[in-house]
């Protein structure tokens, strides 16, 4: 883990809620252990239907019925986790995890930080 930690340029925030994922190979419930704008580390006390490498969404339901949808790729497995990394999501998805991630912070310059790496990241 001290290789993903030196790595990692992206605030993990820790959230307890459940998500579903969504593979090709089946759907599972899951517990969202931290989010980023870069990725999500889920547990999962079963097998999940889904491989290193494959792709996924995850869907995050918040209050009032929002939809955080994350395409993502999962990354690595240390049963019973499993990290992925977020692809290119919709627009609404990621208003609504800038705000998720924007409000836990607590520190609108971190924020800042965190967007532009992801905007270089992606470009």
């Amino acid at each position: 883990m001290n290789n993903n930690t030196e790595r990692r340029r992206f605030t993990r925030i820790p959230f307890d809620a459940e998500c579903e994922l969504h593979s090709p190979k089946g759907s599972a419930v899951v517990q969202l252990i931290d989010i980023s704008l870069r990725g999500a580390l889920v547990e999962s006390e079963q097998a999940l239907p889904i491989d290193q490498g494959d792709s996924a969404q995850l869907h995050l339901y918040l209050a009032n019925d929002i939809l955080i949808n994350i395409p993502s790729t999962l990354t690595h497995i240390e049963a019973p986790y499993y990290g992925f990394t977020a692809e290119e999501m919709d627009i609404d998805s990621i208003t609504h995890l800038r705000r998720l991630v924007e409000l836990n912070l607590g520190d609108e310059g971190l924020l800042e930080r965190e967007l532009e790496q992801l905007i270089d990241a992606d470009l």
